[in-house]
């Protein structure tokens, strides 16, 4: 990168498609009884916005008394690595404020999790004092300074070069394939900046929206993007979050929508992390994905062959690919619509 002497020569050459300290958390007690109530808000949760646990302390365990009623978050996040839902100490709700100020522990593994730096890290590898983990050459480029800064500043807007219709197109595209999934969690996973985030968040449809990476940087500027927009306060719905994909941090049937914009090429191993939103989404809940084919219909045949060699480093797939790994991953309704190298699909949890 270093190589790179302009913003607008990092875009040509990389923007290219074909061509609080953890002590003194709480203990775990698993026979709190959980029960789900409505929220008030302007949306329609689906999943619980609070729990509620009754707590008999330990001096009144003898005396007949009424337990007392304690008012808890719901439990949104799990483990990364056992995916049991993570106790939280700290103020409640989904947004930037309560959930810098939380701390987060798997009662079962006993690891801790904060936002010590601007982000939630729910990845395996977080506070690790040791080891870093180094993804391939796909993942890494986006954890680049550099190219986290370009990415909203021309980077994006380069992709109409091969049939991207434009983010706010993209959104209102995405918006109709979501409308079974207002009131409800969603979850942007490769979220980059958090181009997409802020739109859905500021759509105020969504009880609850997780801007969610792998990249420190690109959190970083999400962060920044939304501490710089006058139209985002500490209410608004939205945690940045960095977690692997392939490893979602979110109990299995919990989340209502998916969405992955421009993410899939860049996946190490796309049926992983398909089969890990399987996972997450409820019965019912929507997946919409955009990714670069990886050629166009009208890319004549006698070239294609050379332009898949040349493109080996990303996954770039075709539509019968992307069709055939979301079914094998059991998702269903599969629908996509396509213009020169840009595909939006979707499909369903049954």
């Amino acid at each position: 990168m270093a190589a790179l002497t302009s913003s607008s020569s990092a875009i040509a050459l990389l923007n290219k498609p074909f061509l609080p300290n953890r002590s003194s958390f709480f203990s775990s007690n698993s026979h709190s009884t959980l029960l789900r109530f409505s929220a008030s808000a302007s949306v329609r949760p689906r999943f619980p916005s609070a729990a509620i646990s009754t707590v008999a302390p330990e001096s009144d365990i003898n005396k007949n008394e009424t337990p007392k009623i304690k008012i808890e978050e719901a439990q949104v996040f799990a483990c990364p690595v056992c995916y049991q839902p993570l106790m939280r100490k700290g103020p409640s709700g989904i947004n930037l404020q309560a959930i810098y100020r939380s701390g987060f522990k798997c009662g079962q593994c006993n690891k801790t999790y904060s936002s010590k730096d601007e982000y939630l890290d729910l990845t395996v590898t977080a506070d690790l004092d040791d080891y870093n983990e180094v993804k391939p050459i796909t993942t890494e480029l986006f954890r680049s300074p550099l190219v986290s800064f370009l990415y909203e500043r021309g980077w994006r807007q380069a992709f109409k070069r091969s049939g991207f219709p434009g983010p706010d197109e993209e959104f209102r595209m995405a918006e109709e394939y979501f409308k079974e999934s207002e009131g409800g969690i969603l979850v942007d996973v490769s979220c980059g900046s958090g181009l997409f985030s802020r739109k859905f968040a500021k759509s105020g449809k969504y009880s609850g929206v997780i801007a969610l990476d792998y990249s420190e940087n690109m959190l970083r500027q999400c962060k920044e993007f939304i501490k710089n927009d006058n139209t985002f306060d500490n209410s608004t719905n939205i945690a940045v979050v960095r977690a692997d994909v392939s490893r979602l941090p979110f109990p299995s049937g919990s989340v209502d929508a998916v969405h992955a914009g421009a993410a899939l090429h860049c996946w190490p191993s796309p049926t992983n992390a398909i089969a890990e939103i399987c996972r997450v989404l409820r019965s019912g809940g929507v997946f919409v994905g955009t990714t670069f084919l990886r050629y166009s219909p009208s890319t004549p045949w006698i070239i294609r062959p050379f332009q898949s060699r040349i493109l080996q480093s990303y996954n770039y797939l075709m539509q019968d690919e992307i069709k055939d790994v979301c079914t094998s991953c059991g998702l269903t309704d599969y629908e996509d619509y396509i213009q020169d190298s840009f595909i939006m699909f979707t499909a369903r949890k049954p």
